[in-house]
């Protein structure tokens, strides 16, 4: 996988618009962000996961999954490894992380 299939991936889901946040390319609903790539010298891109789904994602999947070397790591940054990850683990991480901010967005206006 790449940068470009990390932000195709991540805007195929719903209501989902890339944006930039201090110059970095972040993925967002409403004006959430659960996606971004901070990473994309190091090829990683970023999740935000809650603590426990990332403690389980780097269980399962420690060559692909690791927490962000610093205090967001510990609430949840999860760097995900895009030359490592296959397709679908990453579109069903975007999805949780999606997920976890979706939830969160403002409801659109009719």
């Amino acid at each position: 996988m790449t940068t470009a299939d990390f932000r195709r991936l991540a805007l195929s889901l719903p209501d989902t618009a890339e944006s930039k946040h201090f110059h970095v390319e972040d993925f967002r609903i409403g004006r959430k962000i659960f996606a971004t790539l901070a990473y994309k010298k190091e090829g990683c891109g970023v999740l935000l996961l809650t603590p426990e789904q990332q403690a389980g994602m780097i269980e399962d999947a420690p060559e692909i999954f690791l927490s962000v070397p610093n205090k967001w790591g510990e609430k949840g940054a999860t760097l995900v490894r895009l030359a490592k990850v296959k397709p679908d683990i990453l579109r069903g991480a975007l999805r949780v992380a999606w997920t976890n901010k979706q939830g969160k967005a403002p409801k659109r206006r009719p």
